[in-house]
């Protein structure tokens, strides 16, 4: 199982919803923060988005979110080593019988991912802007461009196998989350 859905729309919130629930969640962008260093960034792009030894996620961000060049450098680079790390996670979680969801934000960008099920977060792209916005401290001309680079919501949502709609409280998505979770029982061996 698969939980997509663009910058800002719930992802993570939805994950801690479902952890909560017993599920066990593989996300994508943190193994990725795992695999990629410093070294390896300044190899890909120069030391500009280095800054004490660390990956400047601010300048790298606007750099692979401006231009299309840049991030397909960067994902050329780091989705079959994420892609690697998933299948290998996923296995163990499969010999223990747990429950799991896998959180691929780029699920529908990369197409280096296969799922029996796909289920995506959703929001109003004005309400992703709003909360991005936000969430980063982002201008709103930044915080749409990193909108941009990503498929739209609406397309996503077309894509689904399942949507969760994040477009109002927390409350809401609390009962979108469990709604999911009972859909999985009925029609999953989870």
């Amino acid at each position: 199982m698969v939980l997509t859905g663009s910058i800002a729309t719930g992802k993570s919130s939805t994950c801690r919803l479902l952890e909560s629930a017993g599920f066990k969640i593989v996300d994508a962008d943190k193994i990725a923060k795992e695999l990629i260093d410093a070294k390896t960034i300044e190899s890909l792009f120069g030391s500009n988005y280095i800054k004490n030894g660390k990956i400047d996620r601010k300048a790298l961000g606007g750099l692979v979110f401006g231009d299309l060049k840049s991030r397909k450098k960067l994902d050329q680079y780091i989705h079959p080593l994420i892609r690697d790390e998933i299948e290998a996670r996923v296995d163990i979680l499969k010999k223990s019988h747990s429950k799991y969801i896998v959180d691929i934000p780029l699920y529908f960008e990369s197409n280096h991912y296969n799922a029996d099920m796909v289920c995506v977060i959703y929001c109003s792209r004005r309400e992703q802007l709003k909360r991005l916005m936000k969430r980063e401290d982002l201008t709103q001309t930044e915080a749409l461009k990193r909108i941009e680079s990503q498929m739209d919501i609406e397309e996503k949502r077309q894509k689904a196998d399942y949507v969760i709609d994040n477009s109002k409280d927390k409350e809401h998505l609390l009962i979108e989350t469990e709604k999911f979770i009972r859909y999985l029982d009925a029609n999953f061996k989870i």
